[in-house]
């Protein structure tokens, strides 16, 4: 538990204060979890103590809503258990320390080591918004129609409302007798006039060149206000080392194409080598007889044959290329 909540403390987002109590819920609770049951939410719960930007959905409330199944005498239902045999494996350690440092940069707002030239455009543009007349009147009317006080944060902060990726807005509705829904929508154009993503303590906060990452891969956001340069504007490699954080393989057609003929070569060697066992081949001979199976030079190092017939006892990589939100309300504090 002292390691799981060491590692919480690396983290951005305060994990350590809305994590440290539900750790510890876990790990008194751990040794009663059913034995069918243990290892799929042991499995969770490392996810749970992964950066929240790789989880595909909540799961604090998803390890509460187990823990308190379990709790109360009764089994989770089938929708729970099926949520757990398809929740994806383990970031490795290296993914985990790559995101846990982006975490920390976006937090900050830290992107100038992959958008070089933020800054200059950027401050350019905030300081011409921060002296526009127009702005400030708009600024004036919406403090005199809400209390905008009550719609920030602890930091002053009031955030428009995000847009997912692709524009998908899940909750797009608008009940005008709602007080909040009215605020929204009328804070939500005006920052969409000034390209804001928000006002922190009637100061604007001007729409920054971005990138980051999701559960499902890596979003750019380039405001639309910016005048993009692709060649200076975006650090290229530091952009594409972030994205292989992930851990991805090489892809293209001709490595497909190789891929592809690995694997007929594996499945031609489990035959092979079945028919050498029945033949009694051993040594050089059986060595001749694969190649000539495989159409190989007979010279081919045996090491090649040892590494192909690992791959035919592996279980098939599919590799998905993802499109380019965040899964709780945590990340707000962003």
């Amino acid at each position: 538990m002292k390691q799981d909540l060491q590692r919480l403390a690396e983290q951005a987002y305060h994990r350590t204060d809305w994590s440290r109590r539900l750790v510890r819920r876990y790990d008194h609770a751990r040794r009663s979890i059913p034995a069918t049951l243990a290892g799929r939410v042991e499995h969770l719960y490392q996810w749970f103590i992964a950066p929240i930007t790789l989880w595909p959905c909540n799961l604090h409330g998803l390890l509460e809503q187990i823990l308190d199944t379990l709790g109360s005498g009764r089994k989770p239902d089938a929708a729970i258990n099926l949520l757990l045999d398809v929740l994806p494996p383990l970031p490795d350690p290296q993914t985990i320390e790559a995101v846990t440092a982006h975490e920390h940069d976006v937090q900050a707002g830290r992107y100038e080591h992959l958008v070089p030239a933020s800054p200059a455009k950027f401050l350019t543009s905030e300081r011409t918004l921060a002296r526009n007349r127009e702005f400030r009147e708009d600024w004036k009317m919406i403090a005199a129609s809400f209390d905008v006080a009550s719609h920030a944060d602890h930091k002053g902060v009031i955030r428009r409302t995000m847009v997912p990726e692709r524009n998908l807005r899940t909750n797009f509705d608008l009940d005008w007798t709602k007080p909040g829904d009215r605020f929204a929508a009328v804070f939500d154009s005006f920052c969409a006039k000034w390209n804001l993503y928000g006002m922190e303590n009637g100061k604007p906060l001007l729409q920054k060149l971005s990138v980051n990452l999701t559960p499902f891969g890596t979003m750019i956001f380039i405001p639309a206000y910016w005048s993009f340069d692709y060649r200076r504007d975006l650090r290229w490699g530091a952009v594409t080392k972030l994205h292989k954080s992930r851990g991805q393989h090489r892809q293209g057609a001709v490595l497909a194409e190789g891929a592809e003929q690995r694997r007929r070569d594996a499945e031609k060697l489990t035959k092979l080598d079945a028919k050498a066992k029945s033949l009694k081949l051993r040594g050089t001979k059986r060595h001749e007889f694969l190649c000539h199976g495989l159409a190989w030079d007979i010279r081919t190092d045996p090491k090649r044959i040892s590494r192909l017939r690992k791959l035919a006892g592996e279980p098939e990589r599919h590799q998905i290329a993802s499109d380019a939100g965040t899964p709780w309300t945590i990340l707000n504090s962003r």
